[in-house]
């Protein structure tokens, strides 16, 4: 993985890592609740089956409206850097294109149809010397 700038220098990445993981836990409920669902075509379990619905894409994707435009540029850039698009030391440029692809201010739904939203976040905090997993919830 890329560390960050030279020097130590902390990169600003625009949102805070309570935010980033609050995204993450929100994406691997949903990919969880879909596995589940997938793999539960056989069995009728209607009151656990309920509570998987709680956590929905539709909390993930609200939960990302509700977010200032500088944190949801942020979040697709981690995502970018997460799946290899950019390292770390191109978040500068990263970030540039993150602003131009949520012109339209779909970033929730963007994010929300990226495979692995959750294992990309992580990944892209973690080019920055961050973990997630270290994170207070």
């Amino acid at each position: 993985m890329a560390e960050p700038e030279d020097d130590g220098e902390e990169v600003d990445l625009g949102i805070s890592l309570e935010v980033v993981a609050t995204v993450v836990d929100l994406a691997n409920a949903v990919q969880e609740a879909e596995e589940a669902a997938m793999g539960d075509d056989d069995e009728d379990e209607p009151e656990e089956d309920d509570e998987e619905d709680e956590i929905s894409e539709e909390m993930l994707t609200d939960y990302i409206d509700e977010l200032n435009e500088e944190q949801q540029v942020a979040l697709i850039a981690l995502a970018w850097v997460g799946r290899g698009d950019y390292e770390a030391e191109e978040w500068a440029e990263a970030l540039k294109l993150a602003a131009e692809r949520n012109v339209k201010g779909d970033a929730s739904t963007y994010l929300a149809g990226l495979e692995g939203l959750g294992d990309l976040l992580s990944e892209g905090v973690g080019a920055f010397g961050l973990a997630i997993e270290e994170v207070d919830r």
